[in-house]
């Protein structure tokens, strides 16, 4: 019950102030943030590429052995069929009359049919697996490249993060500690309105009589207003939350 009249008691300007200080934290780590660029989303595609390169080279390699099975099998056939036409050959010599000859005439010629129909498929099979090889080898050797590039970039990477992980520890703590004073709606709205903000700015002072976010000119006794610091003022053009400049330590030359 303390805790709910102590976070009741907090005065529209610390709320301000408190929003102020949470997007200074909160523009701090997009800094660091912006260090690191577009790498995680490099090392992320390389991962992906990787991967997807290892399931090319499966399929390849699987496409393969059933080639190369099917070409011994083929083997086995002629084979067999050259066997079975030596057989029939002796059996000819040992016929009695011209209708047997003439049977194991076609049966010699069916087998030859055969033999020439495995040879056939022998040079497709073969000719396929090469194929294969080479898009094989080629995935392999461009697999070996993105593993290269996935070290080197994980590398660069990893230093920028050690560089800045403890100075980032220690803004995303401070930015807990600050958000425990604001009351959850006024968070969520302070977190919606950055998700939604370009350049990650929720609350901002204003200068020259404008906007610090979207520079849209503000009515004087608005300005007056947020001075004032009785009530929290959004901009009406951008959607921001609008603080004085004295609150945000800023000292603006007058015009």
């Amino acid at each position: 019950m303390e805790k709910a009249s102590e976070a009741k008691e907090i005065t529209v300007e610390e709320k301000l102030r408190a929003l102020y200080d949470l997007q200074k934290v909160a523009s701090e780590i997009d800094k660091i943030k912006t260090l690191r660029g577009e790498l995680p989303l490099e090392v992320q595609d390389l991962e992906d590429d990787i991967a997807g390169l290892k399931t090319r080279i499966e399929k390849y390699e699987s496409d393969i052995t059933y080639l190369d099975s099917e070409v011994k099998t083929k083997q086995g056939e002629i084979t067999e069929a050259k066997s079975l036409i030596e057989k029939y050959k002796e059996q000819q010599n040992n016929v009695r009359n011209n209708r047997e000859f003439d049977a194991l005439s076609k049966e010699i010629e069916y087998k030859g049919l055969e033999i020439e129909l495995a040879e056939k498929r022998i040079r497709e099979y073969a000719a396929d697996s090469k194929n294969k090889r080479e898009e094989a080898d080629s995935a392999i050797e461009l697999l070996s490249e993105r593993k290269e590039d996935l070290k080197l970039k994980k590398a660069e990477l990893n230093e920028i993060v050690s560089e800045t992980k403890q100075e980032e520890e220690k803004l995303r703590e401070h930015a807990k500690e600050i958000e425990t004073v604001i009351e959850p709606r006024l968070l969520a709205a302070f977190k919606r309105i950055r998700k939604n903000a370009r350049n990650g700015l929720a609350v901002v002072y204003v200068q020259r009589d404008a906007c610090g976010g979207c520079f849209n000119k503000i009515p004087a006794q608005r300005q007056l207003d947020i001075r004032q610091r009785k009530k929290i003022i959004v901009c009406e053009y951008c959607g921001r939350i609008l603080v004085d400049s004295e609150l945000a330590g800023v000292e603006l030359e007058n015009k």
